[in-house]
């Protein structure tokens, strides 16, 4: 049976406000600066159209973060190394925490935007319970590690996005500078022999426009 209209006419205005949302924060200073209406007008789609496809701002940014999100996510499940299942841990969880960065830096006000928006704990997100989750599976399996759980909210907390704006915008490191350092940081807690910095970045989302700087 065909689709029903109403039914594509739904999807076509999810694409809409997702692309309209996603246009919005690679232009605009502070991701504070962009509300509902905005969105909204930018997708030329009515406030009613924002609150039913997403619930409100908080879950069109959810939105938007997961279709970025989703090739890391897949090349993590179920790709090659040094993401993949089949890389050996004390590998796999350095390009696990690149991974993260470097979708914090090319998403930077989306990611500040759907960190620091809400009154609910961040570490009670879907986006961080999830990272919080992959990263203790990967560090339990590491002989001689005690605390998986901790460390592995340690190791998030040096990509927090605050964290990661303030060291792009107003420390002025560069990125593969950054990368580096979070390399180093990561083999120091691991405690295990030097490892060579990541060389080239995680799969990127086809939305994702680069450093949103």
């Amino acid at each position: 049976m065909p689709e029903p209209r109403s039914r594509k006419d739904a999807a076509r205005n999810r694409e809409a406000v997702l692309a309209a949302a996603d246009a919005l924060f690679s232009r605009r200073e502070s991701p504070d600066d962009i509300t509902m209406a905005d969105i909204a007008s930018e997708a030329g789609v009515g406030k009613g159209t924002l609150f039913r496809a997403f619930g409100d701002r908080t879950g069109l940014l959810r939105a938007l973060y997961e279709a970025r999100l989703e090739p890391i996510r897949q090349a993590v499940e179920a790709g090659p190394p040094p993401l993949g299942p089949g890389t050996p841990p004390r590998d796999r969880v350095p390009a696990l925490l690149d991974a993260v960065l470097c979708f914090k830096l090319d998403n930077r006000r989306l990611a500040l935007a759907l960190e620091e928006g809400g009154s609910a704990s961040p570490y009670q997100a879907e986006h961080y319970e999830r990272w919080h989750g992959m990263l203790r599976a990967v560090l339990e399996q590491i002989p001689g590690l005690d605390d998986g759980n901790f460390t592995a909210h340690a190791l998030l907390a040096a990509t927090r996005a605050d964290l990661v704006e303030h060291l792009a915008a107003e420390e002025r490191i560069p990125r593969e500078r950054m990368r580096a350092q979070l390399a180093t940081f990561v083999t120091t807690v691991l405690g295990v022999g030097p490892l060579d910095a990541p060389t080239a970045s995680p799969p990127q989302s086809p939305t994702s426009k680069g450093p949103l700087a």
